[in-house]
């Protein structure tokens, strides 16, 4: 029987999960050709953030290889607008002149982007967010200009925003609503997500509104003669203006339906379709994902699109089966470390109750809206593990009077629907959904497993689709692969990468730097392959420490590869301002520096004044543009409170006052201060040093703690006073003052060349044991002798940040206000 042609314009996500679907129930019904717009097969454009933020690559979310596309006889066309329907003749004509004939067409061109309609949108360094052209020119503008605007403070707004920032960008988010991802979430939980990204470096507008896109000032740029045609700044409509070398208009998305209006198909709010996803106005041409409109809506997200896929493709199949009737939507946003979830109408309205929890200094806030008697609407910020069984519940309309006065308190505590124990996949039934893209269910995942032997989350992602969209069912997928492959997932190599971007452990990184003689990060990258061209969030701040800690005065230290506090030389607080602690030696201060505190802190209205647990004098509530003068006025060193560094060598007051005093521990700690306090870590470092066997400076839980005898001094080491207190371990006795210094250097720079990024010193002697501690410290003089003197030359000339701006590489323009 002659193949009848399929052809398809647009190459997206759900254009291509119609085809899948269709291949599986009449591979041989069609010859198939498609038309992609972009230069690329099909790919996971939700996975577009985590590869602006640097998590992934571009070849990590292509869905659909080339080799896909050949394998199953399809016919494509990349880089080809379909530009003409004819109708009468059947057939689709591109702006090349390519020219395709078909029995049965689908429309799957997708959305557009809406752009302001606001003077200077045409200028350059204006551009939308949709698609891996725009994503590139964002990577790119990020390594060469400073300040960037995001306009629209939903989804894409706030995932283009926080990627910009960890490429180093100062990002403002402009919103013209009263708070962040209004569609998604109430006030209140836009209230505590909007906290949470300035916590992590981003600023807002809300109630803003633009009213024009301004060019440059300087009226050149790169040295060409003709005016600046990128934009410079945006203005808003009470004539106030914020720098912006980037613009990034996320708005909002129109349907792409200007193809099918030109060839006579009815759209409104896009190609109208019905049931069956058959265009209203002729039944041989379909459309499915975001140009379609059914029954008057047009779907921005990926599980209902993929729900059309699959209607469509049965009939396309010509089994005359299926009908799309609607979808429930849920969302998840994908900036890493945050944690919401929003379904169904959760704002309420009338004849709707409400089930309020709120707990904002834990960050929590949960919102259940009923009515009669069954659950309607859910939004979760903080803690969102029962989001997919309340969209169950949603979904399926289960009466819920039985379980009402549980139901804020999630699954785990209701006996008949819920599970027992703590593995929530092993208690689903086999019907039961884990990935809402996709549509697949625990059973299948798990047969799927058994059956093809699979043992690792990519293995379950190939051949399931499973957790390969948003990603938010991911842990669900790993707790099945534990619980169905069992003994062969825990025998999964144990080595753990860096991160997604390579597959090398931080051992065999900080190896390859010294074997290699590694002193940038651009070399870095080549010599070993990274998969992701600049790094990501993950690994650049640890590869960035490993060069600076192996070859000092060699490798040139990135700010922009330093977290954001690293960056601004002080800690950000909840509320989006900072903290100052000065450097007090010792703990030791003076009447002078305590005046220039207190008039500092009037001077700039600086709301809390706080003593630290390590006797340090912490001023909170420092508006950023402040900082700078700040630290001028108070004129004391950097207390490096923000810094994977020394933080405080805490002590008594020693022989010098105490009665029970056996040394002068206050002198002690004061040199031991002097001796390393410019010195960065692999984690935050604090010592204390206490004048007798009484510990008043409770040096037993410090990562050095140095105690006075009566023959002089006890060293111990890799202690830890935080969520879980580890006691120290004793390293041995010195006689002198010098010895301490010598022995505790050498102990700091063996964690600095062993240690791990982000690994405290309690959890480095625990990897390498105390006795490798001692061999290197106490039984090899000499090695020891040059581990101290290695840390004195990476130390020597190391500049102060508060003050030594230019040798800091400090950015002064990140405190000019806004």
């Amino acid at each position: 029987m002659k193949k009848m042609k399929l052809v398809m314009v647009g190459n997206g996500m759900a254009g291509v999960r119609t085809l899948e679907e269709l291949l599986k129930i009449a591979p041989d019904l069609y010859d198939i050709t498609v038309f992609g717009a972009e230069p690329h097969p099909n790919y996971n454009r939700i996975l577009l953030s985590p590869v602006l933020a640097g998590e992934q690559t571009l070849d990590e979310i292509v869905l659909n290889p080339l080799d896909w596309y050949a394998d199953n006889g399809i016919t494509l066309h990349l880089g080809k607008q379909v530009t003409q329907i004819d109708r009468l003749r059947r057939k689709v004509i591109a702006a090349d002149g390519t020219e395709a004939e078909y029995d049965r067409l689908l429309i799957a061109t997708g959305s557009s982007p809406f752009i302001l309609p606001v003077p200077g949108k045409e200028l350059d360094g204006v551009i939308a967010y949709r698609d891996i052209a725009d994503t590139n020119a964002m990577i790119e503008a990020a390594t060469k200009y400073r300040h960037a605007v995001v306009i629209g403070g939903g989804l894409l707004g706030l995932e283009a925003a926080n990627g910009l920032m960890l490429r180093g960008m100062q990002v403002t988010v402009v919103h013209i609503a009263g708070w962040l991802m209004e569609r998604q979430l109430d006030d209140q939980a836009g209230d505590l997500l909007r906290k949470s990204l300035e916590q992590r470096g981003l600023r807002f507008l809300l109630g803003a509104q633009t009213q024009a896109l301004i060019a440059r000032k300087d009226g050149r740029e790169d040295g060409d003669d003709t005016p600046s045609r990128r934009v410079g700044a945006v203005q808003f409509k009470d004539g106030t203006e914020i720098p912006a070398d980037l613009v990034v208009m996320a708005a909002g998305i129109r349907p792409n339906t200007a193809l099918a209006e030109s060839a006579g198909l009815h759209c409104k709010r896009g190609i109208v379709v019905s049931d069956t996803l058959q265009t209203v106005t002729d039944p041989r041409i379909y459309a499915v994902g975001e140009c379609a409109a059914h029954r008057g809506i047009a779907y921005g997200l990926v599980a209902p699109l993929f729900e059309q896929g699959k209607v469509c493709a049965t009939h396309l199949a010509e089994f005359g089966i299926g009908r799309y009737v609607g979808s429930q939507t849920s969302t998840k946003l994908k900036v890493t470390g945050i944690d919401l979830f929003s379904a169904g109408n959760f704002m309420g309205g009338e004849g709707t109750e409400e089930i309020v929890m709120s707990d904002p200094f834990a960050g929590v806030y949960k919102k259940l809206v009923i009515k009669d008697d069954r659950l309607i609407g859910a939004c979760l910020y903080g803690d969102t593990v029962d989001g997919s069984w309340y969209f169950k519940l949603l979904r399926d309309g289960r009466k819920i009077a039985d379980i009402r006065d549980k139901l804020m308190f999630g699954e785990s505590n209701i006996g008949d629907v819920g599970h027992q124990g703590h593995n929530k996949a092993a208690a689903m039934a086999d019907s039961d959904e884990v990935c809402g893209c996709n549509g697949v269910s625990k059973g299948k995942i798990c047969k799927t497993i058994k059956d093809k032997g699979l043992f690792t989350l990519e293995e379950v992602r190939k051949h399931t689709k499973a957790s390969a969209s948003c990603g938010s069912c991911t842990g669900l997928v790993e707790q099945l692969i534990m619980f169905t492959a069992g003994g062969d997932y825990s025998a999964a190599p144990k080595k753990k990468a860096i991160c997604a971007c390579t597959d090398l452990s931080h051992q065999e990184v900080r190896d390859a730097i010294f074997k290699e003689h590694i002193t940038s990060l651009d070399q870095l990258y080549k010599l070993l392959a990274w998969k992701t061209p600049n790094g990501c969030a993950s690994c650049r701040p640890a590869l960035n420490y490993y060069l600076i800690s192996s070859w000092p005065k060699e490798a040139q230290d990135d700010p922009q590869s330093r977290f954001i506090n690293e960056r601004s030389h002080a800690n950000i607080q909840k509320d989006g301002t900072y903290s100052v602690v000065p450097r007090m030696w010792g703990g030791e201060t003076t009447a002078d520096e305590l005046r220039r505190i207190a008039d500092a802190v009037d001077k700039y209205k600086i709301p809390t004044v706080k003593v630290t647990g390590g006797q340090r004098i912490d001023l909170l509530g420092v508006k950023k543009e402040d900082l700078v003068h700040v630290w001028k006025d108070i004129g004391m060193p950097s207390g490096h409170a923000y810094a994977k560094a020394l933080r405080t060598v805490k002590t008594c007051v020693g022989s010098e006052w105490c009665r029970m005093g056996t040394q002068d521990s206050t002198r002690m700690g004061k040199d031991l201060e002097r001796a390393m306090w410019r010195m960065y870590a692999p984690h935050k470092v604090k010592f204390a040093v206490s004048g007798c066997p009484r510990n008043c400076a409770e040096a037993g839980i410090k990562d050095v703690g140095i105690i006075g005898v009566d023959s002089g001094w006890e060293m111990y080491v890799a202690g830890n006073g935080g969520i879980k207190t580890e006691v120290a371990h004793f390293l041995t006795k010195l006689k002198t003052a010098e010895e301490v210094l010598e022995y505790t250097g050498a102990f700091m720079q063996l964690y600095r060349k062993e240690g791990w990024y982000l690994e405290r010193t309690v959890h480095y002697v625990s990897r390498v044991g105390l006795d490798h501690v001692k061999a290197k410290i106490l039984d090899d003089p000499e090695g020891r002798k040059q581990l101290w003197a290695e840390l004195q030359f990476a130390l020597d000339g190391e500049p102060d940040p508060w003050f030594e701006f230019d040798k800091a590489k400090v950015d002064l323009r990140q405190f000019e206000a806004v």
